[in-house]
C-alpha cells in the first residue's frame, strides 16, 4: 500500500511537470520572435535563402505547438494516468527538439557553409541561449532536456570540427562540459522540484488526514502552548461548548472558549469558577484526570497530556449519560425498586453513619412492621395489587417527618424503621402509636377498597454499645409476640422473648434433623362412605412428636418449614411413607397427601411421586393428591402442567377446602380434578340454616354435573349427617363424627375390622362410632 501511494504521487507530480511545460507561452512566444528575428538578420547580412526557410520553418513550428499546447488546456488533467501524461510529454519534445534542431543547423551552417563571422556568432550566441533555458523553463522533462541539448550540441560540435581548423576543433571539445554542465544543472532543479514537491503533497496529505482525525474524534481536544493558549480545537470540542465554526480560537486563552461556552448557555454560570479552577489543576499538572459539571445534567471527564514547555493538550469527552447510568445504579444499589424506600445495605450504611454522630448519652431504637395477613391479599387479588399495597404503604412512611426515621423495606412485607434519637419510653409510645394510627386504614387498591392494619416489633437501646442486628433481632421477637397477640398492634421487645426465640430457633434445627432422619409420624382420618359402611381410604397428615417438648402442633411447624424453605422435604418424606403404609392396607383403600404451593411450582414433585409409587409396588389410583386454592396463585399454568401429568400418571386430584377461595369455579374447568372437597364452613349450622342446605346442594350439583366425586368435609354432627345422606350431597363423608386422625396402628386396625365384619349399611353414625373409638382431638 505505501509502494502504491509512492508510485500515485510520483504520477501526480509527474503530470504537474508535464503540466508547466505547456504553460507561459509568453516565453515561447518570445523565444520564437528570437529565433526567426536571427535567421532573418542573417539572411538579410549575407543574403542566403537557407535562412529564410529557417525562419519560416521556426514560426510554422512555433504556430503548431501553439496549437498543440491549447489542445492540451482542453483535457480533463484528473483523468490523466501515467501513459497520457508520458503521451503528452513527447509530443511537447518533439516539438522542442525540432526547434533546437533548427537552430543547431543553423548554427552548423553558418560554420561550415557560410562561413561568415557575424552568422556564426549570432547562430551559436542564440542556439546556446536556447540550450542554456532548459535549465529554468524546460527542466519539467527529463527528456526533453537531453533532446534539446542534444539537437543544439551536435550540429554545433560537428561545425566546429568540420572546419578543419585547430583551435576550432579545440573549441568543440571545451564546449562538451557546457553542454553536460546545463544537461546537469537541470536534472538537478528537477529532481530537486520534484523532491520538494512530493514532500510538500505527502506533508499536505499528512495534515488532511490528521485534520480529519482530529475533527472526527468522538473526544473533544484544545491543544494549548507554553502561554495556555489555544493552539488547536478539533470540532467536537466546538460542538461541545456550542462555539461557531469560523470563529478563531488561535492564540486565545482556554478562559475564552469557556466564557463563549457560558454565554452560549452550554455552562452554568454559577459553575463557570469551579470549572476554570478544575482545568487550571490539570494545566498546571497538579493533576492529570478531572471530573467537570457544566450544569444540572450535563458531564465532562478532561484528561491532560503534558508536552513539557511545549504546553498541554486536554481531550475530554461526555460522560453525562456515563453519570446519570452510576446514579441509576447506585440507586438500584441503595434502593428498593418496588417502593424507592432504602433497601437492607444502604440502610445499614445510613444508620452506621447516624449512630457515629449520635451523642453518647443519646436513646436510639429500631421497629419492625409487616402487613397482617398480606398473604391474603396476594392470594385474592394478585402479586400486582400486592405490589401496588406495599408502595402506598410506602408513601405514607415518607410522609412521616424525614429527619426523625430512617425507613427501608427489607423484602415481602417487612418495614423498619430506625429512631436515632429517642427521649423516653414515652417518646417511643407516642412515635410507635403514630406510625401505626398513620399506615393503619383503607387503601383503594385496583378499585377495591382493603382494610389494612399492621403489627410492629420495636427495641430500644442506649447509643454506647448499641449493635443493629442484635437490635434487630430484638424487634422481630417483639413482633413476633405482636402477631401472637391478635396483630395490629405494635409490642416493645422484653427480656423473656429472648427465650422465646431461642427456642424457635432449637425447634428449626430439631425440626431439620427430624425431617432429615424421617421422624416425622403420619395420623390418617378416614373417609366414609356416604351410609357409613365402608372405609374408602384416608387423608394422611403429618404430625410431629418433639422428644422433649412433646407433640407440636402443625400450625406451628408447617409454617416454620417454609420460613426454613424445607416444606419440599417435608412433602417428600410424607408422600414417601404415605405410600410405604398405604401398600399394607387392602387394595380397596387410597391415601390423600396435601400438595404445598411450592410443591406445584416445580416440576421435581413428579418424580418424587413416580419413586415414591415405584419403590413401596403401590399402584397410582391408590394415590391420591389434595391442592387447595391457596397453592395454585403463585403460578396457575406450571400447576396446571404438572397436575395434568400427574392426572395423566392415573393419580387421583382432588380440589381441597372448596368455596373458600377467589376463582373456584373456574379452576374446576381449568385444572385436570376429579375430586372436590367441600369445606366444612358449607356443613356448619347446616341443620339449621336452608341457606346452607341450597348452598351445598347447588355447589354437589354443579360437581356432579362435572363428573366430579364429592367428599364432604367437617360432618360432627348426627343431624348434619342425616341432611346430607337425605338430600345426596356427598359420596364420601370426612369428620369427627366417623372418626378423627388416627395413628397408622389404629386405620390398619380400623379397616381390617370393617373389611373382616362385611357389616350392612347402618342407618347412622353410633355404629361407625362405636368402631372407630372415641372421637378426640389428636395432633
Amino acid at each position: 500500500m505505501k509502494a502504491a501511494n509512492s508510485t500515485a504521487f510520483a504520477d501526480d507530480v509527474r503530470l504537474s511537470f508535464v503540466t508547466s511545460l505547456y504553460q507561459q507561452r509568453g516565453t515561447l512566444f518570445a523565444g520564437m520572435i528570437a529565433h526567426v528575428v536571427t535567421a532573418m538578420a542573417v539572411y538579410l547580412r549575407i543574403n542566403d535563402p537557407f535562412y529564410l526557410y529557417a525562419a519560416l520553418s521556426l514560426f510554422v513550428v512555433w504556430v503548431i505547438r501553439n496549437i498543440d499546447m491549447m489542445a492540451f488546456d482542453r483535457l480533463p488533467k484528473a483523468e490523466f494516468k501515467l501513459a497520457d501524461t508520458l503521451h503528452w510529454e513527447k509530443r511537447y519534445v518533439i516539438g522542442s527538439f525540432i526547434t533546437c534542431s533548427i537552430l543547431g543547423t543553423m548554427c552548423g551552417h553558418a560554420l561550415v557553409v557560410a562561413q561568415d563571422p557575424f552568422a556564426e556568432l549570432v547562430t551559436v550566441s542564440v542556439t546556446l541561449a536556447s540550450m542554456i533555458s532548459v535549465v529554468g523553463r524546460n527542466f519539467g522533462s527529463k527528456l526533453n532536456v537531453d533532446m534539446i541539448v542534444l539537437a543544439a550540441c551536435l550540429p554545433i560540435t560537428a561545425g566546429l570540427t568540420m572546419a578543419a581548423d585547430p583551435f576550432m576543433i579545440l573549441m568543440a571539445f571545451l564546449l562538451l562540459p557546457l553542454f553536460l554542465t546545463t544537461r546537469s544543472m537541470a536534472n538537478g532543479v528537477r529532481d530537486f522540484l520534484f523532491n520538494a514537491v512530493t514532500a510538500e503533497r505527502k506533508a499536505s496529505e499528512i495534515a488532511e488526514r490528521f485534520d480529519t482525525a482530529l475533527n472526527n474524534m468522538s473526544h473533544g481536544l484544545f491543544m494549548l502552548d507554553g502561554d495556555g493558549r489555544i493552539e488547536v480545537a478539533n470540532r467536537k470540542a466546538r460542538d461541545f461548548f456550542n462555539i461557531d465554526a469560523n470563529a478563531d480560537l488561535s492564540g486565545r486563552i482556554l478562559k475564552a472558549a469557556l466564557r463563549l461556552g457560558t454565554r452560549n448557555g452550554v455552562i452554568a454560570r454559577e459553575n463557570f469558577s469551579q470549572i476554570n479552577e478544575h482545568l487550571d489543576r490539570l494545566i498546571s499538572g497538579r493533576e492529570d484526570r478531572s471530573l467537570v459539571r457544566l450544569d444540572k445534567n450535563s458531564w465532562l471527564e478532561f484528561s491532560a497530556r503534558h508536552r513539557g514547555e511545549k504546553g498541554v493538550v486536554l481531550i475530554f469527552e461526555d460522560v453525562s449519560a456515563r453519570i446519570q447510568s452510576e446514579k441509576r445504579i447506585l440507586h438500584m444499589a441503595r434502593f428498593d425498586n418496588l417502593t424507592g424506600l432504602p433497601n437492607r445495605s444502604w440502610f445499614k450504611d445510613v444508620v452506621a453513619a447516624k449512630i457515629a454522630k449520635a451523642r453518647p448519652d443519646q436513646q436510639l431504637a429500631l421497629a419492625v412492621l409487616d402487613i397482617d395477613d398480606f398473604k391474603h391479599v396476594n392470594d385474592t387479588m394478585g402479586h400486582v395489587s400486592g405490589d401496588k399495597l406495599l408502595s402506598a404503604i410506602a408513601n405514607r412512611l415518607r410522609s412521616l417527618s424525614r429527619q426523625k426515621f430512617v425507613i427501608s423495606r427489607f423484602g415481602g412485607d417487612e418495614f423498619v424503621l430506625f429512631l436515632p434519637d429517642v427521649e423516653d419510653l414515652a417518646d417511643l409510645n407516642r412515635t410507635m402509636d403514630h406510625v401505626i394510627d398513620t399506615l393503619r386504614g383503607t387503601y383503594m387498591i385496583d378499585g377495591h377498597k382493603l382494610f389494612i392494619s399492621l403489627s410492629g416489633g420495636a427495641s430500644m437501646a442506649p447509643v454506647a454499645g448499641a449493635q443493629i442486628e442484635e437490635l434487630h433481632i430484638q424487634a422481630d421477637l417483639a413482633l413476633y409476640e405482636a402477631k401472637r397477640r391478635d396483630k395490629n398492634r405494635w409490642t416493645l421487645f422484653e427480656e423473656s422473648m429472648n427465650q422465646l426465640y431461642t427456642e424457635r430457633q432449637r425447634m428449626k434445627s430439631d425440626l431439620r434433623e427430624a425431617i432429615r432422619t424421617n421422624a416425622m409420624d403420619l395420623f390418617y382420618q378416614p373417609m366414609f362412605n356416604l351410609q357409613g359402611k365402608r372405609i374408602a381410604g384416608a387423608e394422611a397428615l403429618s404430625r410431629w412428636n418433639h422428644p422433649q417438648l412433646g407433640p407440636i402442633s402443625p400450625a406451628v411447624y408447617i409454617p416454620l418449614a417454609e420460613e426454613m424453605g424445607i416444606i419440599a422435604d417435608l412433602t417428600r418424606c410424607v408422600i414417601d411413607k404415605a405410600a410405604q403404609e398405604c401398600a399394607t392396607w387392602p387394595d380397596n383403600l387410597f391415601v390423600s397427601v396435601n400438595l404445598s404451593a411450592f410443591d406445584l411450582g416445580d416440576r421435581a414433585i413428579i418424580s418424587v411421586i413416580s419413586d415414591a409409587l415405584d419403590r413401596n409396588n403401590l399402584a397410582p389410583e391408590r394415590l391420591q393428591l389434595e391442592i387447595t386454592e391457596s397453592s395454585l396463585m403463585n403460578d396457575l399454568e406450571t400447576a396446571r402442567v404438572i397436575l395434568t401429568e400427574l392426572r395423566a400418571m392415573g393419580l387421583s386430584i382432588a380440589i381441597d377446602d372448596f368455596g373458600t377461595g377467589y376463582s373456584s369455579l373456574s379452576y374446576l374447568d381449568m385444572l385436570p380434578l376429579n375430586k372436590v372437597k367441600i369445606d366444612r364452613s358449607f356443613v356448619r349450622n347446616l341443620a339449621t340454616d336452608d341457606r346452607k342446605l341450597k348452598l351445598l346442594r347447588g355447589v354437589v350439583h354443579l360437581a356432579r354435573e362435572l363428573g366430579l366425586e364429592v367428599v364432604v368435609e367437617g360432618v360432627e354432627t348426627e343431624a348434619q349427617l342425616v341432611m346430607i345422606r337425605e338430600n345426596h350431597c356427598a359420596d364420601l363423608i370426612q369428620g369427627f363424627i366417623f372418626g378423627t386422625p388416627m395413628p397408622r396402628g389404629a386405620f390398619s386396625e380400623l379397616a381390617a375390622k370393617l373389611s373382616e365384619q362385611g357389616r350392612q349399611p347402618v342407618v347412622g353414625s353410633a355404629e361407625a362410632r362405636r368402631l372407630v373409638g372415641p372421637a378426640k382431638s389428636t395432633l
